[in-house]
Protein backbone atom coordinates (compact mmCIF):
# COMPACT_ATOMS: atom_id res chain seq x y z
CA UNK A 1 0.00 0.00 0.00
CA UNK A 2 1.33 3.42 -0.99
CA UNK A 3 0.36 6.98 -0.13
CA UNK A 4 -0.80 9.14 -3.03
CA UNK A 5 -1.76 12.78 -3.10
CA UNK A 6 -4.40 13.31 -5.78
CA UNK A 7 -5.56 16.72 -6.92
CA UNK A 8 -9.11 17.28 -8.15
CA UNK A 9 -8.19 16.70 -11.81
CA UNK A 10 -7.42 13.10 -10.86
CA UNK A 11 -10.28 12.63 -8.39
CA UNK A 12 -12.80 13.49 -11.13
CA UNK A 13 -11.56 10.45 -13.06
CA UNK A 14 -13.26 8.10 -10.59
CA UNK A 15 -16.61 9.57 -11.54
CA UNK A 16 -16.40 10.68 -15.16
CA UNK A 17 -15.09 8.38 -17.86
CA UNK A 18 -11.97 9.92 -19.40
CA UNK A 19 -8.32 9.09 -20.02
CA UNK A 20 -6.93 7.64 -16.81
CA UNK A 21 -10.24 6.56 -15.27
CA UNK A 22 -9.53 2.82 -15.19
CA UNK A 23 -5.96 3.33 -13.98
CA UNK A 24 -6.88 5.68 -11.13
CA UNK A 25 -9.89 3.63 -10.03
CA UNK A 26 -7.66 0.56 -9.64
CA UNK A 27 -4.94 2.57 -7.89
CA UNK A 28 -7.41 4.17 -5.46
CA UNK A 29 -8.88 0.80 -4.51
CA UNK A 30 -5.62 -0.44 -3.01
CA UNK A 31 -3.88 2.68 -1.71
CA UNK A 32 -4.34 5.68 0.55
CA UNK A 33 -5.57 8.74 -1.35
CA UNK A 34 -4.81 12.07 0.28
CA UNK A 35 -6.17 15.38 -0.98
CA UNK A 36 -6.89 18.90 0.14
CA UNK A 37 -10.38 19.78 1.32
CA UNK A 38 -10.40 22.39 -1.48
CA UNK A 39 -10.50 19.46 -3.92
CA UNK A 40 -14.14 18.99 -2.95
CA UNK A 41 -15.00 22.44 -4.32
CA UNK A 42 -12.94 21.85 -7.44
CA UNK A 43 -14.66 18.52 -8.16
CA UNK A 44 -18.10 20.12 -7.71
CA UNK A 45 -16.94 22.81 -10.14
CA UNK A 46 -15.84 20.19 -12.69
CA UNK A 47 -19.20 18.41 -12.46
CA UNK A 48 -21.13 21.68 -12.80
CA UNK A 49 -19.09 22.75 -15.83
CA UNK A 50 -20.12 19.52 -17.54
CA UNK A 51 -23.78 20.27 -16.75
CA UNK A 52 -23.45 23.78 -18.19
CA UNK A 53 -21.81 22.34 -21.32
CA UNK A 54 -24.64 19.76 -21.62
CA UNK A 55 -22.32 16.79 -21.11
CA UNK A 56 -24.23 15.79 -17.96
CA UNK A 57 -27.89 15.90 -17.04
CA UNK A 58 -29.02 17.24 -13.66
CA UNK A 59 -29.90 13.67 -12.67
CA UNK A 60 -26.40 12.45 -13.64
CA UNK A 61 -24.93 15.36 -11.69
CA UNK A 62 -26.90 14.45 -8.56
CA UNK A 63 -25.70 10.84 -8.78
CA UNK A 64 -22.07 11.87 -9.34
CA UNK A 65 -22.21 14.21 -6.35
CA UNK A 66 -23.67 11.47 -4.14
CA UNK A 67 -20.98 9.00 -5.27
CA UNK A 68 -18.20 11.55 -4.79
CA UNK A 69 -19.42 12.55 -1.32
CA UNK A 70 -19.53 8.91 -0.24
CA UNK A 71 -15.91 8.50 -1.36
CA UNK A 72 -14.44 11.62 0.16
CA UNK A 73 -16.21 11.00 3.47
CA UNK A 74 -15.00 7.42 3.79
CA UNK A 75 -12.04 6.76 1.49
CA UNK A 76 -9.93 9.91 1.23
CA UNK A 77 -7.73 11.51 3.84
CA UNK A 78 -8.52 15.23 3.69
CA UNK A 79 -5.91 17.90 4.40
CA UNK A 80 -7.08 21.22 5.81
CA UNK A 81 -5.78 24.55 4.56
CA UNK A 82 -3.35 25.81 7.22
CA UNK A 83 -1.06 28.82 7.47
CA UNK A 84 2.08 26.80 6.59
CA UNK A 85 0.33 25.51 3.45
CA UNK A 86 -0.74 29.06 2.52
CA UNK A 87 2.87 30.24 2.95
CA UNK A 88 4.15 27.35 0.81
CA UNK A 89 1.54 28.14 -1.86
CA UNK A 90 2.64 31.79 -1.85
CA UNK A 91 6.24 30.68 -2.35
CA UNK A 92 5.21 28.39 -5.24
CA UNK A 93 3.22 31.20 -6.88
CA UNK A 94 6.29 33.44 -6.67
CA UNK A 95 8.53 30.77 -8.23
CA UNK A 96 6.29 29.15 -10.84
CA UNK A 97 3.48 30.13 -13.18
CA UNK A 98 0.66 28.34 -11.34
CA UNK A 99 -2.98 29.04 -10.68
CA UNK A 100 -3.99 29.62 -7.06
CA UNK A 101 -5.66 26.24 -6.49
CA UNK A 102 -2.84 24.40 -8.28
CA UNK A 103 -0.31 26.05 -5.98
CA UNK A 104 -2.46 25.18 -2.97
CA UNK A 105 -2.73 21.55 -4.09
CA UNK A 106 1.02 21.30 -4.57
CA UNK A 107 1.72 23.05 -1.25
CA UNK A 108 -0.63 20.63 0.51
CA UNK A 109 1.19 17.67 -1.02
CA UNK A 110 4.56 19.09 0.02
CA UNK A 111 3.25 19.55 3.56
CA UNK A 112 2.03 15.94 3.71
CA UNK A 113 5.23 14.62 2.16
CA UNK A 114 7.37 16.40 4.75
CA UNK A 115 5.25 14.91 7.53
CA UNK A 116 5.85 11.40 6.14
CA UNK A 117 9.64 11.76 6.06
CA UNK A 118 11.77 9.72 6.56
CA UNK A 119 9.25 6.86 6.49
CA UNK A 120 7.90 7.23 2.97
CA UNK A 121 7.65 9.45 -0.07
CA UNK A 122 4.27 10.66 -1.19
CA UNK A 123 3.43 10.26 -4.88
CA UNK A 124 1.74 13.34 -6.36
CA UNK A 125 -0.97 12.74 -8.98
CA UNK A 126 -2.35 15.45 -11.24
CA UNK A 127 -3.77 15.71 -14.73
CA UNK A 128 -2.94 19.44 -14.85
CA UNK A 129 -0.06 20.17 -17.26
CA UNK A 130 1.42 23.02 -15.17
CA UNK A 131 1.77 20.67 -12.21
CA UNK A 132 3.22 17.82 -14.23
CA UNK A 133 5.95 19.76 -15.97
CA UNK A 134 7.52 21.57 -13.01
CA UNK A 135 11.25 21.01 -12.62
CA UNK A 136 11.95 17.59 -11.16
CA UNK A 137 13.62 18.91 -8.04
CA UNK A 138 12.33 18.94 -4.53
CA UNK A 139 10.23 22.04 -3.88
CA UNK A 140 10.31 23.21 -0.29
CA UNK A 141 10.58 26.42 1.67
Amino acid sequence: MRDYYADSSVLVKQHIQEVGTVWFTKLAANNLIITSRISIVEVYSAFNRRVRENHLTRADYAQLVADFEALYLTEYQLIELTLPIVKQAKYLLEQYSLRAYDATQLASAIHVNLSLQPLANLIFLSAEPPLNCCPSRRVSH
